[in-house]
């Protein structure tokens, strides 16, 4: 029995005194199913091979480098496989972002010329009802309507502000050309406001 278990060695281990003729490399060759290494704990091997989550393999007789995949080869593959619909999945999240925030940019870039412009066209009206009752001529009518445009920052010249004005009516129309730049798209918003105004008598 001492020469089984001697006092240094665990009740799970081997002697390798008693199996010392059938050692070659620090490898036991006896007639056993499973190589075993000496000082080796079959205990504590199990404890080991079941904590192992990914690769449950088994070593060879002959050179520790090679490995038999087990039963465990396909939990591997399944964990494999999720890793990839996650990774999936997240590039779906990032591309669908990026689309949603250059919405919003597109947004931000386009729709403050709609609203300069709505705000040019009451401007407009409003001239031609002053122009209607002060009597104004058409040049002093092209005057604050060119100062409403430098006021509100519309990228028009003074030459493209039409103007007729008579006793019974006054017309006014212009039109102006508001590039917008997308990144990777270049956009022109054409816009034509106009107004027009009669007299009561």
């Amino acid at each position: 029995m001492r020469l089984l278990r001697p006092a240094c060695h665990r009740a799970g281990d081997l002697c390798p005194g008693l199996l010392g003729p059938f050692l070659s490399g620090n490898i036991l060759r006896a007639n056993f199913s499973t190589p075993v290494r000496a000082n080796a704990s079959f205990k504590r091997a199990i404890v080991e091979s079941r904590s192992l989550p990914r690769t449950f393999c088994a070593r060879l007789a002959v050179g520790e480098k090679n490995l038999v995949p087990f039963e465990g080869s396909r939990v591997c593959r399944a964990l494999a496989d999720r890793r990839s619909q996650r990774g999936a999945g997240k590039l779906k999240s990032v591309v669908y972002l990026v689309i949603f925030l250059y919405l919003i940019y597109s947004a931000f870039k386009i729709v403050p010329p709609y609203v300069t412009d709505f705000q040019l066209s009451d401007k407009m009206q409003e001239q031609a009802r002053f122009a209607v009752v002060n009597r104004y001529t058409e040049e002093q009518i092209r005057d604050n309507i060119f100062k409403i445009v430098e006021e509100l920052e519309v990228p028009a010249k003074r030459e493209t502000i039409r103007v007729f004005s008579s006793n019974a009516v006054v017309k006014i129309s212009m039109e102006y050309t508001v590039p917008v730049d997308l990144f990777f798209y270049h956009l022109d918003l054409h816009f034509t406001p106009s107004s027009e105004n009669k007299a009561l008598i």
